[in-house]
């Protein structure tokens, strides 16, 4: 697995079986699924998992001025089709 460093840049991803998260500066985005099936594959896929989220909460739990919530993303603008 590729390590990622919660909340140090905008470009990290990395992915868990189909589960795919996704870095950011002031979020970390968690889509897709993820089969953790009662098996040694199974089972280091969790670890695999687990070990992330422990970054995350080790990263979150160590600020010291954290906010109690992140503004909503800038919605995008909209720009004239130049094909039209």
């Amino acid at each position: 697995m590729t390590s990622l460093k919660p909340f140090q840049d905008d470009s990290a991803s990395i992915g868990i079986g189909n589960l795919t998260l996704e870095n950011g500066v002031d979020r970390i985005a968690i889509y897709g699924s993820l089969d953790i099936t009662r098996d040694r594959a199974g089972l280091a896929l969790a670890r695999q998992l687990a070990r992330l989220l422990d970054q995350v909460i080790v990263t979150l739990t160590s600020e010291k001025s954290l906010p109690d919530q992140v503004p909503p993303p800038a919605k995008p603008t909209t720009v004239r089709n130049p094909f039209t």
